[in-house]
């Protein structure tokens, strides 16, 4: 992790920052709550963590890297569900008030203190090279569709199945764990539009229309997210001579991709020209975020992504931790895109919207 003073805003945020950015989307509290007492969304929030620890303790049981694991994760269980009752009888503890991105930094500041460094390595693994060996064939699924409409629209939709993917979510967890996932049958069965935040026909247009000069992408999951729903997206974008960079996270934090994971697999999709499927990659750059954590705040991102992003046209942060949980009213001096699926329900009731329903949010900034 990148010590604080190397942490720096990210440059393309509306500015002043202090008045136009809050990372966390869903306020939890607001300033007439009383301090010493939890709010009915905060109690909501701790909850869902605290129903998500028995997937958390069952992947670092199993982490052959760890001694003592089942000890370990029975210590990870009892202190972080400890920590998040203390919030309920006082949410200043902690650090508090609770937030997304509190109870995420305590959940990986416990399991790494126990010597947890990534407990869901092996699932990352697996599921990296089962969509590799699947990788040529939705690309070119994709390319086979002529009308560049239907093909962009097609490309969303394969973001938005393969974020699917994602075992931050008690119940994706428990589903995962019974039968995988198909990402052709998750494209086929996304919740019908209008989605509950849907700008694509309007990014579609735009599509149609103008290109952009860079495109700075934070990624999400591993497996199928990462390499059959951004990659392609991805491609696309560097076939229309967009340069496109790619912001993965620092360390390992549930089965987002970290950057050296990205590294390796983008290496593993190229062929011995340096292509993806007959696209050149000159243009394509992986970026560390700096980040260590499933949600992101844009006020510390490393200096590396920071320099790259100064004269970026496109920002898109995909994936419901970083486009949805925070993020989704982020204002930027560019223009920008938050697409990812709602897989917590008390995300879904805060947008009015469905369980697994899709947010595809387009900004465009008018040229002076």
């Amino acid at each position: 992790m990148e010590s604080a003073s190397e942490m720096v805003a990210f440059p393309l945020l509306t500015t002043p920052i202090e008045s136009n950015y809050r990372a966390c989307t869903i306020p939890y509290r607001f300033p007439s709550d009383n301090p010493r007492k939890p709010t009915p969304t905060e109690l909501a929030w701790i909850d869902l963590f605290l129903n998500s620890i028995p997937s958390f303790k069952k992947r670092a049981e199993s982490d052959p890297t760890v001694r003592d694991a089942n000890t370990k994760a029975e210590m990870f269980a009892r202190r972080y569900s400890e920590m998040l009752e203390d919030f309920k009888k006082d949410p200043e503890a902690h650090g508090g008030p609770p937030d997304c991105t509190l109870m995420c930094r305590l959940r990986e500041q416990i399991l790494r203190e126990l010597g947890f460094k990534d407990i869901f390595k092996k699932v990352k693994d697996e599921e990296n090279a089962k969509a590799i060996s699947l990788f040529a064939g939705v690309v070119r699924l994709n390319d086979a569709i002529e009308d560049g409409g239907k093909r962009i629209e097609n490309l969303v939709r394969g973001v938005l199945a393969g974020n699917i993917f994602d075992l931050g979510s008690a119940q994706l967890a428990e589903v995962f764990s019974k039968d995988g996932m198909s990402f052709l049958a998750s494209c086929q069965n996304l919740v019908p539009r209008p989605w509950v935040i849907d700008d694509l026909d309007n990014f579609k247009l735009k599509w149609s229309k103008k290109s952009w000069k860079k495109a700075i992408i934070f990624v999400d999951n591993s497996g199928a997210d990462i390499i059959l729903g951004i990659l392609p997206f991805a491609r696309e974008l560097l076939r229309r001579g967009t340069k496109v960079v790619l912001a993965a996270n620092d360390l390992p934090s549930i089965n987002d991709v970290t950057y050296p994971e990205l590294v390796d697999i983008i290496s593993k999709l190229k062929d011995e020209h340096g292509q993806l499927m007959g696209v050149d990659t000159s243009n394509l750059l992986i970026a560390n975020s700096g980040n260590d954590l499933p949600v992101i705040d844009l006020t510390r991102v490393s200096q590396e992504l920071a320099y790259l992003a100064s004269d970026a046209d496109l920002v898109i942060l995909e994936g419901m931790g970083r486009g949805i949980e925070t993020n989704l009213y982020a204002q930027f001096k560019c223009d920008s895109l938050k697409i990812g699926m709602v897989k917590h329900s008390e995300v879904a009731q805060f947008l009015g919207g469905r369980l697994y329903d899709c947010v595809f949010k387009y900004n465009e900034v008018q040229s002076l």
